[in-house]
């Protein structure tokens, strides 16, 4: 799956110009259990995933039945249920050059996915919100409660203020999009202190 994600992510930078003007569905099969259990590798794909935020992409299974080891997977690990929420505590850093993304994701039953990244570049709150949103999906969340310390990206998700940027448009249309294969999400800001985890995450990988 690793191999297929970096083919997508340099068709996209080859073919920019037709990504940013077409959406692009990407249908595949590639197990996502074997990028979970190698935490290297996952990061890695979580830095592609932010990058390919910028365009328009869905993605769809080949067949209809999911994967066996995804379901293996997500049996043992966090025994997902349709009817409980799962939350995910969501954050950013940045210094002058780079920028720290930081996810914690809680399954029903308490256990603990987290997700700290690296970008060499600038990234905005939406970004790091559209990235968490997908780990979510991929991971098998059905019903999500996104945490975020950030009013303004908060704020403008649930349509109180007013994106007048483009890009900031274009990232809010993608989180809209993305969300929908939720049964039900929902944002919510919270309290710096709060959101100590996906804070501290971030804060880490910026100083490394």
């Amino acid at each position: 799956m690793e191999k297929i994600a970096l083919a997508l992510v340099m068709t996209a930078r080859k073919l920019r110009p037709y990504f940013l003007s077409h959406q692009i569905i990407v249908l595949n099969n590639s197990p996502l259990w074997r990028i979970m259990t190698h935490s290297e590798v996952f990061g890695r794909m979580i830095k592609w995933i932010v990058e390919l935020g910028e365009y328009d992409i869905e993605y769809r299974p080949r067949v209809a039945i999911k994967a066996q080891a995804l379901s293996d997977f997500l049996s043992e690990m966090v025994q997902p249920d349709e009817e409980e929420d799962w939350r995910v505590f969501v954050d950013g850093t940045s210094s002058l050059s780079r920028c720290g993304v930081g996810a914690v994701i809680e399954s029903p039953p308490g256990k603990k996915i987290k997700l700290a990244l690296r970008i060499d570049s600038r990234v905005t709150n939406n970004e790091v919100v559209l990235a968490s949103i997908r780990a979510s999906r991929e991971i098998g969340a059905s019903r999500i409660i996104l945490y975020s310390d950030s009013q303004l990206i908060t704020q403008q998700i649930k349509d109180i203020y007013e994106a007048k940027d483009y890009r900031m448009l274009k990232y809010l249309k993608l989180i809209q999009a993305q969300a929908e294969v939720f049964v039900d999400w929902i944002i919510e800001q919270i309290p710096r202190d709060e959101n100590g985890e996906a804070d501290a995450l971030a804060k880490m990988v910026v100083s490394l």
